[in-house]
């Protein structure tokens, strides 16, 4: 049974950034925690990238996987990791203290291509009216600043490099403000190099993992459970993943021309990135009749789609 009292699995997804392609799903009953198994599978990967001729390793996720007992193996083996931290009370202490470098402004990438002073234009903000105008309580984002420190975990034995991203929340009811609060998130990684707006970036952008598993939910239909037991159920979403992959290498199988490059690219990029029923509806199901003129056979397409001339270059690859 599953934290939220429903009968079900709990799947663990190791997939490729680069790519998005799950290099490896695992079933797992839906009482167990999120990390467990997940060293494991990242040391497999470690080994299956290595051997696909990557030699510069990135390990990302939540707070649930910095199992700080494997950043010492991680570290050996020349692996790259950025993991979310538990914002206990210690580590708030360490970032409040005199151990914590000079808070600084954090300038979002989307506002950093904006000149010095300029902001974005943004939508009228309905629903903070409505909440101001009724007196409801409302938490607001003032600022947000980092900073970092180095930390030695307990089960690790060297220390590491820990950046603290601290909120300014400021609670306002209607037009009056009842003070401000400050929210912490922290971040290890072994990477020393990175700047910390660098490691906030790359932490952030591991959430894009959520749209994998919307996609294997929901376009590909690979974690459901529709046999009877833990394994059969594990082979299912194993096989029915493929589907998905199957759409990654088609977009990586793309031919570009040096005279077209820039376009090449770019529709690489979004047959690479598109959803799995849009790729369905534009590459798969396109109306067509088969015929055969003595030792001929010819695909006669019945409609015309913007997608076909990528279709035709992924043929002429094959």
């Amino acid at each position: 049974m599953a934290y939220n009292g429903i009968w079900g699995y709990h799947p663990l997804v190791v997939s490729l950034a680069n790519t998005g392609e799950p290099l490896y799903i695992v079933n797992r009953s839906g009482n167990r925690p999120s990390e467990e198994g997940a060293p494991e599978y990242f040391a497999r990967a470690i080994v299956f990238c290595r051997r696909a001729g990557w030699s510069d390793i990135l390990l990302r996720g939540d707070t649930a996987f910095s199992q700080t007992a494997f950043f010492d193996r991680w570290d050996d083996e020349n692996v790259r990791f950025v993991f979310g931290y538990d914002a206990s009370a210690p580590m708030i202490a360490r970032a409040t203290g005199d151990e914590a470098s000079e808070y600084r402004e954090l300038i979002r990438k989307a506002d950093a291509l904006f000149e010095p002073g300029a902001t974005r234009a943004t939508q009228p903000r309905v629903k903070e009216q409505i909440v101001s105008k009724r007196e409801y309580r409302n938490l607001r984002l003032e600022r947000e600043e980092l900073a970092e420190f180095e930390h030695r975990p307990n089960k690790a034995g060297r220390s590491y490099r820990f950046v603290v991203l601290r909120k300014t929340i400021v609670e306002e009811r209607g037009q009056r403000c009842l003070g401000q609060s400050y929210r912490y998130f922290f971040y290890v990684t072994n990477d020393w190099k990175m700047t910390c707006e660098q490691v906030v970036r790359e932490s952030n952008d591991r959430c894009n993992q959520e749209n994998l598993l919307s996609q294997l939910k929901t376009g590909v239909r690979a974690l459901r459970a529709p046999l009877n037991t833990l394994e059969s159920n594990w082979a299912y979403m194993v096989i029915a993943s493929l589907a998905w992959s199957l759409k990654a290498w088609f977009a990586l199988l793309l031919p570009t021309t040096p005279r077209w490059s820039e376009r090449h690219d770019a529709e690489r990029e979004r047959a690479l990135h598109m959803g799995f029923r849009s790729f369905v509806q534009r590459f798969i199901l396109i109306p067509a009749q088969i015929l055969h003129t003595g030792r001929t056979l010819i695909y006669r397409l019945l409609a015309w789609r913007p997608e076909l001339p990528i279709l035709f270059r992924f043929l002429a690859a094959l």
